[in-house]
């Protein structure tokens, strides 16, 4: 356990307990902080004291223990996926289409989170005391690409505090059935669960989260596919599939949100059922991440390509069709 001591000079008499703290350990989180007051691991004066209200008065001697941190749940797999980037405070990966995220229903294990537990082993410093990645943000299952993941505390409130504030820049390829008539565009709206099947989202009438997508049209490929780009302002679940169906304008590949066409060529139903077999792998890649590094506040940029099956993919389109940007 480690244990680290400070006495409060004239700028910290009068502040909360857990403020000063903040201020004299940056590395943790106000919460987890509270947390450690809270289960009795600091002292004042050698007594514990569990209020992390509590006012402090000059030359008062603060003794603060760290205690071990607990072993995650779920446990540690070797679970395939790309690291892009990694230093002391977080990785960049780049997740392939088929990987879940976080252990849940139908999904125990084999996860990404297990995958980077494995990964990180002893370089995880911790998230609110445990040995466990700081998932800042998600990717579906069927979606492929960049994600940013914090390895400490410090990090994931920093990373968490620039998705909220919508710093944190994410942009994506999609590929949608048919003509977008503009070529560039935004869409928004109160995004929530769908009444009618609690499976999708929506925009709904009234209520729901905001949401907003902005778009660009890259290439068309004649009149039956669409290459788009998206950019996030929002990062709600679903919200580029649900915004492109919301255009009229589906994604190829996901059969919970739009189906094939009827004048879709029979050659391009072949082609998106060979990178998307059962319906569940729309053709949506985030290939660009942009956020400030939380420890040096320097600005961060990753990008990577199209993976296998979508470059194939893109690859059969441009042999089918004559594309036209």
């Amino acid at each position: 356990m480690k244990r680290f001591t400070f006495t409060v000079d004239s700028n910290g008499q009068g502040s909360r307990l857990d403020h000063f703290l903040v201020t004299a350990m940056p590395d943790l989180t106000r919460a987890r902080l509270q947390g450690i007051i809270k289960s009795g691991h600091v002292f004042l004066g050698g007594h514990p004291i569990t209020q992390p209200s509590s006012k402090l008065t000059l030359d008062q001697r603060i003794t603060v223990e760290i205690p071990e941190l607990t072993d995650p749940i779920p446990q540690g797999q070797k679970v395939d996926f790309t690291i892009v980037y990694e230093d002391e405070d977080l990785l960049v990966i780049n997740k392939p289409a088929g990987l879940v995220v976080h252990p849940g229903a139908g999904n125990p294990d084999k996860t990404l989170v297990n995958g980077l537990i494995e990964h990180c082993g002893d370089s995880l410093s911790g998230i609110g005391g445990v040995k466990r990645p700081g998932i800042v943000h998600r990717l579906d299952k069927g979606t492929s690409g960049l994600m940013v993941v914090a390895k400490n505390d410090f990090a994931h409130h920093a990373l968490s505090a620039q998705f909220a504030d919508r710093s944190l820049s994410r942009r994506y390829y999609a590929f949608c059935w048919g003509r977008v008539k503009q070529t560039s565009g935004t869409v928004e709206g109160g995004m929530g669960r769908d009444p009618r099947n609690r499976q999708r989202m929506k925009i709904l009438n009234y209520g729901g989260k905001e949401s907003k997508t902005n778009y660009r049209v890259i290439q068309y490929f004649e009149n039956q596919v669409t290459w788009v780009e998206c950019r996030l302002e929002t990062g709600r679940t679903h919200q580029i599939r649900v915004h492109m169906q919301t255009l009229g304008h589906p994604l190829l590949g996901d059969n919970t949100y739009g189906k094939v066409p009827r004048a879709a060529a029979e050659s391009l139903r072949r082609a998106v059922l060979e990178f998307s077999p059962t319906g569940e792998r729309p053709a949506l890649h985030a290939f660009e991440i942009k956020f400030k590094h939380p420890r040096t506040g320097k600005q961060k940029v990753y990008n990577c390509n199209l993976p296998s099956d979508l470059q194939t993919f893109v690859d059969t389109l441009e042999t089918l069709f004559i594309g036209v940007e």
